[in-house]
């Protein structure tokens, strides 16, 4: 294995309408070719020896649009093993449903974390009202993928598609979160532009919460979070794509260019995603 990507979206359901910020999402990263399927993107990430952690976003409430089950994400993993690792996905809204979702998941699926997007999902991650789903998951003893920072969906869109990026900034959201869970693991995701040092600083002080790279081009990274993370965040940080919207090949090409240690860029690629996931 040459690395585990910890971001990566699976193809929409069959049967399930394109949710609808999809062409948007695909204008913002300027993607021309069509999506792979799920046997072509399971080829994709066994030809480049990379294991991929895949997930779905449930937004049913605020959109009313259908989710991806978690069966279909389960199934994929059943289907291709070596090359993917599936986390649930449940719409915080739907209360003590989303917790026993998640419970049956992990339990009876087979599933190893918790995808949430406090942007999409219209949510403060500090909001008490989430904790019994904050306890259950650290009960379970899985992560929590948060998506934090800076949006793509709505980009250019009026009033920016409905999106509020208030819901993805650090501070008090996961900083608050990671204190009253400290037996919980807590991963960032996507460098949480225009909050960078806030992200820094949470992931600095609380020693269960983590950050993935996932959405910026590696050259676009701001050099704050590159310096800590081959220094002081070394051991905090994850690989992460975001794929389809960003290609995982041509993310850690561009890896390569940024001045990270060699033990560092292993522990990155690899490494630390493989002590949080337990393999």
């Amino acid at each position: 294995m040459r690395a585990i990507d910890m971001h990566v979206h699976v193809p929409r359901q069959e049967g399930l309408s394109q949710i609808s910020i999809e062409e948007n999402l695909r204008s913002y990263f300027r993607l021309k070719t069509p999506s792979l399927g799920v046997e072509e993107m399971a080829e994709y990430y066994k030809k480049l020896d990379i294991t991929g952690v895949i997930f779905s976003v449930d937004t049913e409430v605020t959109t009313g649009e259908s989710p991806d089950t978690n069966d279909y994400v389960s199934e994929i993993v059943r289907t291709y093993p070596q090359q993917f690792i599936g986390f649930a996905t449940v719409d915080p809204w739907k209360g003590s449903k989303a917790i026993y979702e998640v419970e049956r998941a992990i339990k009876d699926l087979g599933l190893k974390g918790l995808k949430l997007h406090p942007i999409h999902q219209s949510f403060y991650p500090d909001d008490k009202q989430f904790f019994p789903l904050y306890e259950k998951c650290q009960d379970l003893g899985i992560p929590i993928l948060f998506h934090s920072g800076f949006a793509a969906a709505g980009v250019g869109m009026p009033g920016g598609g409905g999106f509020k990026l208030k819901y993805g900034r650090p501070i008090p959201g996961f900083d608050d979160v990671a204190a009253e869970f400290p037996g919980l693991t807590i991963i960032m995701a996507h460098p949480a532009w225009p909050w960078i040092e806030e992200q820094i600083a949470v992931a600095m002080h609380k020693p269960n919460v983590y950050i993935d790279l996932s959405g910026w081009a590696p050259r676009f990274i701001p050099q704050s979070l590159i310096r800590e993370a081959n220094t002081r965040l070394q051991d905090k940080v994850l690989f992460g794509s975001d794929y389809p919207y960003l290609p995982p090949d041509k993310w850690i090409k561009g890896f390569t260019d940024l001045p990270i240690d060699e033990d560092v860029r292993s522990k990155i690629l690899l490494d630390n995603a493989r002590e949080i996931l337990k393999i």
